[in-house]
């Protein structure tokens, strides 16, 4: 982060600060209405969500109250689940249904799938009935699908209307639609056409939808992966992708807000699959203690264990250590060495299958590229190595070479596992992610030991 970076960032910290302390102030002197205007005119919903995390519940609930309608299912649908929680059992039973009201329905279910059966079944009650059914239908869809993040207030057109009936149909329901940019023509239910807001307030009023609708556009099916939604919205620069079930019929919308929420709990979730921990939904600090140790023990124990392996290799060559002792020596930076370019390698290539860039059918010309690579890298590092050696008296000429070869041998191994894991593993239904760091690093380390000790042994007659 750049200097000026860290200057924007800092001041957005202290006007966050100062805010918090204006806001406390007011609620100590009793000055309601002025911060009730505050909130109005100069707040946020997003930030006024992060603010509440630093207020006691006491003064978390009067601030709530104070907010308009439309904020406040805003702000709701913002804070975390634990504020959530608290708000819902302080507010009355008309508060709350004015709340679940004014929220989007992707954002009540959201919520819904965040919150305990008996808070689940207070927001239920406090929701009218036809709500309550388009909840129960998204709820039926799998967790990642898109039918679980989709939206079904969108605008529908039909064919036959004309530009003018259309802006009059956008401004009778547009209010209570998540997005008006973009409306969708339907014929019994079924996905035609789209047609952008621009084309309707350009053109004649005269005209019919059918003319100028869009019938080249993209759409998913409900039970499509989530992140390959998000990802489509994102590539091709989409306000929202229209969603049909398996008879074309449309059912609702994801937007692009949701789509990066979607790229980022799934960046979140590979993130911890890669460092070896569980993923967890919550927050760092609204984690127990305990929580954090569920979800990082299995992946230490399996790795400690398999650590075994390399135990093992290094007991059978007792011999050979007795007889060289400094051999040891070179075993950490041999390992570090392997796991970091086995690191590397597998990063890039899971980033290259998260965005697309890459498939298994590529392998072939991968691991052709990764070789070529880890050539190149291991030239350089065992010339730099065996000069050090030599330099710093650990060994003669040939310790130095043998060094040097065991290291082009080892960077050559950990590329070709770093960049061939995640494809397989992609390409028998597992998370690519968990092909990264603490596992390739086990892989590499087992293979150096096993190579070193071989190569090793081979020149110095060693056994």
């Amino acid at each position: 982060m750049s200097e000026k970076d860290w200057a924007a960032a800092a001041a957005a910290e202290e006007c966050e600060e100062l805010t918090l302390e204006r806001i406390q102030d007011m609620l100590d002197h009793r000055q309601f209405k002025e911060l009730k205007e505050e909130l109005e005119n100069n707040m946020y919903p997003v930030d006024l969500a992060d603010i509440l995390t630093e207020v006691d519940e006491k003064q978390l609930v009067l601030i709530f109250r104070l907010l308009v309608k439309e904020e406040a299912a805003e702000t709701f649908a913002y804070m975390n689940s634990d504020l959530r929680e608290l708000l819902i059992n302080a507010l009355t039973d008309s508060e709350l249904e004015e709340v679940m009201e004014e929220m989007y329905l992707d954002d009540t279910v959201d919520v819904l799938e965040e919150m305990p059966a008996n808070v689940v079944d207070r927001l239920l009650m406090a929701t009218d009935e036809e709500k309550r059914v388009q909840i129960n239908q998204l709820l039926q869809y799998p967790e990642d699908s898109a039918g679980s993040v989709m939206n079904v207030d969108y605008i529908a057109l039909s064919r036959e209307m004309t530009v003018e009936d259309a802006i009059l149909k956008i401004r009778q329901v547009g209010l209570n639609r998540e997005t008006i940019y973009t409306c969708y023509v339907t014929e019994k239910k079924r996905l035609i056409g789209a047609v952008d807001i621009k084309e309707l307030l350009t053109t004649g009023e005269s005209r019919l939808v059918e003319e100028i609708m869009d019938t080249n556009m993209l759409y998913a099916q409900t039970t499509d992966d989530q992140e390959e939604v998000a990802r489509t919205i994102m590539k091709y620069g989409l306000i929202a992708l229209p969603i049909v079930d398996h008879e074309h019929c449309m059912v609702g919308i994801v937007t692009v807000d949701d789509a990066m929420v979607v790229l980022q709990e799934e960046e979140t979730e590979d993130m911890s699959i890669m460092a070896g921990v569980n993923p967890n939904d919550d927050s760092y600090f609204g984690t127990t203690v305990m929580e954090h140790v569920k979800s990082r023990i299995p992946w230490l124990l399996f790795l400690m264990l398999s650590a075994t392996v390399t135990q093992m290799i290094m007991n059978s060559y007792e011999a050979a250590i007795a007889v060289m002792p400094q051999l040891t020596g070179f075993i950490p930076m041999l390992t570090g060495t392997g796991g970091n370019c086995g690191s590397q390698s597998s990063t890039l290539v899971i980033r290259g299958l998260a965005v697309g860039e890459i498939e298994f059918r590529d392998l072939l010309k991968v691991i052709w590229k990764e070789m070529r690579v880890a050539v190149c890298i291991s030239l350089v590092l065992a010339v730099v190595n065996g000069i050090r050696i030599i330099i710093m008296g650990q060994g003669d000429v040939l310790l130095a070479l043998t060094i040097g070869v065991t290291m082009a041998c080892t960077v050559i191994i950990a590329k070709i596992v770093g960049c061939t894991l995640p494809l397989v593993a992609g390409k028998v239904g597992l998370d690519p992610a968990i092909m990264a760091t603490p596992l390739i690093s086990t892989l590499v380390d087992i293979s150096t030991i096993s190579v070193y000790f071989a190569i090793i042994s081979m020149v110095f007659r060693l056994g």
